[in-house]
């Protein structure tokens, strides 16, 4: 099958999931540029020379980056000061890639291999822990961040996306089961006695276990 356009833009795109560009990760802004609903200078991680790729794939001309999205820079990797890390993995969430590694109320770390300096998990520490530093000296953009790494994010990012939807599917069959269990007997679970008390909290159970069946159903 024919790779869409959507397809071979995603292809020129840096990966970094850094959401600059004001979608939701750079499938989002490739489907975007693809439908002519975005220009193709959105995108700081990929600077002029990703322009340039874009430019001749879709045949829009190049244009100065859009500053309001950032401007064209060295490549940073993102590290934990150690000192103050709090352990609460918040940071952890919210990492595209699983570059940063660590348990609840233990020491977070990053692995610079897989960092992909998308600067996600700066606004979401609460004790600023976390510090960017340039690794890649004068170099910027393509210049600073090969396809190999590119490609090597875009897999880590899918797998990361996996996991956290097979994790979500994980979590709600737990709370149904949870909400089953009460339900089967609700007196047992139930500090009340009152059985219009009980016929409550029987209805809101049952309404939110319908829900769960409906958001289930939706593909």
């Amino acid at each position: 099958m024919q790779p869409t356009l959507a397809d071979r833009l995603l292809e020129l795109l840096p990966q970094t999931q850094c959401t600059r560009c004001g979608y939701a990760d750079c499938a989002a802004y490739a489907g975007a540029m693809a439908r002519s609903e975005a220009p193709i200078n959105q995108c700081p991680p990929g600077g002029a020379q990703g322009m340039a790729r874009l430019a001749a794939v879709t045949g829009q001309a190049e244009t100065a980056l859009n500053p309001a999205h950032g401007l064209e820079g060295a490549r940073s990797v993102a590290y934990v000061d150690e000192g103050w890390c709090i352990g609460c993995t918040l940071c952890i969430k919210v990492c595209p890639t699983d570059a940063i590694v660590g348990s609840h109320k233990l020491m977070h770390t990053v692995i610079e291999a897989h960092c992909t300096g998308c600067e996600l998990c700066l606004p979401v520490c609460p004790v600023d822990c976390i510090v960017l530093e340039n690794v890649s000296g004068s170099n910027t953009a393509w210049a600073a961040w090969s396809q190999a790494q590119a490609d090597e994010a875009r897999a880590r990012y899918a797998r990361h996306n996996a996991k956290t939807e097979r994790e979500t599917l994980e979590n709600a069959a737990r709370l149904q089961r949870k909400a089953l269990e009460k339900l089967a007997d609700l007196p047992q679970h139930s500090q009340h006695t009152d059985p219009l008390v009980l016929d409550k909290k029987r209805a809101v159970i049952e309404a939110a276990l319908a829900r769960m069946r409906a958001k289930r159903a939706v593909p």
